[in-house]
This record gives C-alpha cells, sequence and structure tokens, in this order.
C-alpha cells in the first residue's frame, strides 16, 4: 500500500481527502459528458457548476480544461494561456481536466487526463505515470532533496521518450504545498486563484525564506531542502508529440521515523490508480 488506511487517517486527513475524492468525482463526470463541439471554457463551466451544485464556494483557483496539443503546452509561454479557450474537443482528442476546489476548509488540487476515443500515444502515456508515483514517493520517504527527486522525474521521463511539461507551470513547479482554508461567507478571486489560498501559499513563502524551504516544488536552489511536512499536490506532466498527460494528487509527508508513515499518498483509490490495477490484473 502507498497510501494510509481509511480507518486509520485522522479527522484532518480524512477532509482533505473527501475533498479529493469530491474532486475526482466531478472529473469523472464532466469527462463522462465531454463530446465532440465542447469548448475547453464550456468543459471549465460544466466542473464549476457541478461543484457548487455539491456545495463549493471557495477554490485554489478555478477550473482548467485543455484540449489537444494544449495538453501538452504546446508553445504556451505566458501565464494567460493556461486559461481555458474557446479550442472545440474533437473525436480522437486528449484533454485533460484540472480543479482546485475549496469544501469545509478544505482543499485539493486534482488533474484527471483522458481521451475523447482510442489513442495508443495517450494510454502509454497514462501507463508510464505509474512510475513516476512510484519515484516520487520513494524518494521523498528517502528525505533525498526536493530538488533532486525533480531531476530524478526528468531523468525518468527522458528514459521513457517524453518530455516534461510541468516545466512550462509559473516556477516549472511539479507540486505546491495546499492547507486549511479559513471559510468565508465572500470567497473573491484574483486571476482565477482564490485571495485566501494565495495569503496562506504566500505566508509560507515567507516563512519559508526565512527558515530554509519553499512552499514550491521546483527546479530551481530554492527547492533545495528535503521534504517539509505537510501536504502536498504533486502533478508529473508528460509529454509526447502534442499529446499531454498526468495526474496531480495529495502527498502526505510526516515527520514520522517510520518510512512507511513518513510519506504517503493520501489514497490509493483515485481512477489513474484503478487503472493501473485493472490494467495489471488483465
Amino acid at each position: 500500500m502507498t497510501s494510509a488506511v481509511a480507518s486509520e487517517l485522522p479527522a484532518e486527513l480524512r477532509g482533505f481527502r473527501e475533498v479529493q475524492r469530491l474532486a475526482y468525482a466531478c472529473a469523472e463526470a464532466v469527462a463522462a459528458q465531454l463530446k465532440p463541439g465542447v469548448t475547453e471554457r464550456g468543459a471549465a463551466r460544466m466542473q464549476r457548476e457541478w461543484l457548487r451544485e455539491r456545495g463549493v464556494r471557495d477554490w485554489f483557483h478555478l477550473p482548467f480544461a485543455w484540449f489537444g496539443d494544449r495538453t501538452a503546452f504546446t508553445n504556451f509561454r505566458i501565464p494567460l494561456q493556461f486559461f481555458p479557450t474557446n479550442r472545440v474537443l474533437e473525436a480522437g482528442m486528449p484533454f485533460i481536466l484540472d480543479m482546485a476546489p475549496v469544501h469545509k476548509g478544505y482543499t485539493a488540487d486534482i488533474g484527471y487526463s483522458g481521451c475523447l476515443g482510442p489513442s495508443p500515444v495517450h494510454n502509454r502515456l497514462l501507463a508510464d505515470l505509474e512510475a513516476h508515483r512510484e519515484l516520487i514517493l520513494r524518494e521523498v520517504r528517502e528525505r533525498r532533496p526536493l530538488r533532486e527527486i525533480y531531476e530524478n522525474v526528468d531523468r525518468l521521463m527522458v528514459r521513457q521518450g517524453y518530455a516534461n511539461r510541468h516545466r512550462a507551470y509559473p516556477f516549472g513547479v511539479i507540486a505546491h504545498k495546499i492547507d486549511r482554508v479559513k471559510e468565508r461567507r465572500f470567497s473573491p478571486h484574483l486571476f482565477g486563484f482564490g485571495t485566501q489560498s494565495l495569503k496562506g501559499l504566500a505566508s509560507d513563502a515567507v516563512h519559508g525564506h526565512r527558515d530554509g524551504w519553499s512552499p514550491l516544488w521546483s527546479p530551481y536552489k530554492f527547492s533545495d531542502h528535503p521534504p517539509r511536512p505537510g501536504l502536498w499536490a504533486v502533478e508529473p506532466h508528460l509529454g509526447f508529440r502534442g499529446t499531454g498527460a498526468k495526474f496531480e494528487e495529495i502527498l502526505v509527508v510526516t515527520d514520522s521515523k517510520d518510512p512507511e508513515q513518513s510519506a504517503f499518498w493520501l489514497d490509493d483509490d483515485l481512477p489513474h490508480v484503478r487503472h493501473w490495477a485493472e490494467e495489471r490484473s488483465a
């Protein structure tokens, strides 16, 4: 097992697991409704509406949707290119749904990869992501510096024949810390990001800078430190000739001396993990 047994999770972690499961349920529900002609903006709106109907009122960031070669961030140069566009989904196209809801004060940030019809390339990308999930957990448990783990993920991608597409994100991050967010009656947003969540991340950045760590897991010097205890939303993102695929889920890091408890994925009952298990059993 790579995550804690459900009955053993403290209440705090159960809250994060519940919102992460809610987000993945949203992704699966919206993916099942996608069809040719839907736009990225339409898919993002479907995610927002599904979650709002279930009580979500705040966000770490509003939902994204990327179709076709935009799943591999082809020619992305500026942050505005990440926002949903009028790109239309067509048969055979890959897609990624990405959302970060806050519910009852708990945060999740997830990524769901799919394809509108059969695609051997997309299937291969999804299958090869499993090795990245295993590598990240193993090396976090070994307490290797985050920057070193990032470089080892890069090397694995090269061996697999892929391009690193999370490097296209701001600061090239493969992960960022998440935390509780105070519930407010009014939750404003700034450029698609919840201001309460941004305040928390900024506070971590200030304290981390003082103490020699960063809430952003990047290829840069500021991530050259051991894994910091807390919750990390991790998203290795593979690209191959205009097709991209990723997962994003919560990794729990603790200060336990027990290797299995020092780091674990919050939940193994997620779509990509079930998919890998089904492929092995088949």
